[in-house]
């Protein structure tokens, strides 16, 4: 239960009850029977390891990819051509470990420009390559059937859904390659969306949520793990200073767009659920997200609740009486549909709401605090939290601050064109704030940015990063 505290500064502040209007739920229109053909298909190439056939037209990565763009295509001629599909790629040259040789690394993606904001982007990924037990193996059956093939399918499943919706932000749909060997799909789709000018609000990247159950036999079927780093990959010496003594080791953005996909979870107790990890990646293993954190994007893993590693990098073998191998008959269905409905209500949310907002918290040497912002294009209300320096969660409301009149509030006056204030009475020192944007259509608000170092949702080096 949240304690609700009333606050008035330049503008009336109430606090309505929550509206969770599920109507036109994407959700819902995920089609296990579309899932499980995309897989056949998939997992029929026999083999997408990144080191495998590029000219091939049936086998290896190159048949692979060359599908992939084409379902992209048939996917937009479905919307009236409202994708814009492009392999992006390039040679990654030989690294001496994992790519023995000069190799062509292509990412099949796929961008549904948004309406009002087409420069604000959230990526949806999977790794579409797959591996067996031996890294540089480009030759033997690698079906990839969970490990990563149930991220590719629900990345063309929320194609297919969401390109029949128009959003005010652009989504990319990305399947990119490369992974095994060292992350390289993902970083190159990275560095392209930098130079194209995007602004990134978040990147989800689904790298196995296929099955349930562990290779110890335990099972979880209601969650899904999400992971998120604390400290900004993208940091300095300057930063980490500043957090030593003003805090912000737990308000990164990616760790803020994980209590969001949480929250957004719960509005469907039925659904699948999310249980926070807050470290980048598993013990020792790494992801797709990490090029996106590296550059300073907004980034999560979201992944299976348990791992079966019996069936993951593995050469297909039957070895003392245990069947080894990444393939269909392991997955499991239900699991793999749940997944991918929570992925498209978080989609279609994220699609529609604004850019988080920077907010900076004044609270030296004060009995409350002055809270400012810069307002952001397409956002009509803001909400403000806060949390005690040791909870993990958002606890407390602070305002909403609505611009509508028709809303019943009173508008307030900005301090400037795009700066406003609000007065908290919470002390500073004890609290940590934050604020998330929302938009004019019912579930349409952004992940929460806080105001710490380091909290805002650009990398270090944008201008208007904190």
């Amino acid at each position: 239960m949240r304690n609700i505290l009333i606050a008035v500064a330049a503008a009336t502040v109430a606090f309505p009850a929550a509206a969770h209007d599920h109507h036109g739920d994407p959700g819902l229109e995920v089609s296990e029977e579309r899932l499980r053909a995309d897989m056949d298909t998939i997992v029929g190439f026999g083999t997408r390891h990144t080191l495998s056939s590029q000219t091939d037209p049936e086998r290896g990565i190159g048949a692979a990819v060359n599908w992939a763009l084409a379902e992209f295509g048939r996917i937009g001629d479905a919307c009236d051509d409202c994708l814009e599909v492009l392999p992006v790629g390039r040679i990654v040259e030989a690294d001496g470990r994992r790519i023995p040789q000069d190799t062509l690394v292509r990412n099949a993606v796929a961008i549904q420009r948004g309406t009002e904001r087409p420069d604000e982007v959230i990526i949806v990924q999977a790794h579409y390559d797959s591996r067996v037990t031996d890294p540089l193996n480009g030759t033997d059956d690698a079906p990839g059937a969970n490990d990563d093939g149930s991220g590719s399918v629900m990345v063309l499943e929320a194609a297919r859904i969401l390109s029949q919706r128009d959003y005010p932000s652009t989504i990319i749909y990305a399947l990119v390659t490369g992974e095994e060997q060292g992350l390289y799909g993902a970083g190159i789709l990275a560095d392209w969306v930098g130079e194209q000018g995007m602004t990134v609000k978040a990147v989800l990247n689904n790298d196995m949520i296929g099955n349930s159950c562990g290779s110890d036999g335990f099972c979880d079927a209601e969650h899904v793990r999400v992971f998120s780093e604390g400290l900004r990959a993208d940091s300095t010496e300057e930063l980490r200073a500043r957090q030593r003594r003003f805090g912000g080791e737990n308000d990164s953005p990616g760790r803020n767009l994980s209590r969001w996909l949480n929250d957004v979870a719960e509005d469907y107790p039925n659904g699948m659920q999310v249980r926070q990890i807050w470290r980048t990646d598993r013990m020792g293993r790494g992801g797709d997200q990490i090029p996106f954190l590296d550059r300073g994007y907004p980034a999560v893993r979201v992944t299976v609740a348990v791992e079966d590693y019996e069936h993951q990098h593995q050469d297909l073998r039957v070895e003392d009486g245990i069947t080894y191998g990444d393939t269909v008959d392991e997955l499991d269905w239900t699991y793999l549909t749940r997944a991918s409905q929570l992925n498209l209500r978080a989609l279609d949310r994220l699609a529609r709401a604004p850019m988080p907002p920077s907010l900076d918290a004044n609270g030296i040497v004060r009995t409350d605090t002055v809270l400012t912002w810069n307002g952001v294009e397409g956002a009509s209300t803001y909400v403000v939290m806060a949390r005690r320096t040791n909870e993990p969660e958002w606890t407390q409301d602070v305002a909403i601050v609505n611009y509508e009149t028709s809303s019943g509030t009173r508008p307030i006056t900005p301090m400037t064109e795009r700066e406003h204030s609000f007065v908290s009475p919470l002390r500073g020192d004890d609290w940590i704030f934050g604020i998330q944007a929302c938009g004019s259509t019912p579930n349409s608000c952004s992940p929460f940015s806080s105001a710490v170092p380091g909290g805002a949702f650009y990398p270090l080096d944008v201008d208007n990063a904190d």
